[in-house]
């Protein structure tokens, strides 16, 4: 049998049974989406941490709780804020 008259299943070629463009853009979306929350809880984790743990322990005092918890709320809202001036859809 010649190898260059095989059928077209076998040619290299996508083959209808595939993965369609639909579900590789979902995939791609959804990888993207863990890559970006893993930069971002790696970014307030050390953002934070520098700022708001003067002295590690086993615990956290009272104010360097509320110092981290103030910390990635501003850290949130300052990426929504960016955002979404970043993707508005109305050019300034």
């Amino acid at each position: 049998m010649d190898p260059f008259t095989s059928s077209p299943s076998s040619s290299g070629l996508p083959s209808s049974s595939g993965p369609s463009s639909d579900v590789l853009m979902n995939q791609l979306k959804v990888q993207l989406a863990q890559a970006y929350a893993e930069e971002f809880l790696e970014t307030v984790r050390s953002k934070c941490f520098t700022k708001c743990i003067t002295k590690p322990g086993s615990s956290l005092s009272g104010s360097e709780s509320s110092c981290i918890s103030r910390c990635v709320e501003r850290y949130i809202e300052a990426t929504g804020i960016v955002g979404r001036a970043l993707f508005s859809s109305t050019p300034r």
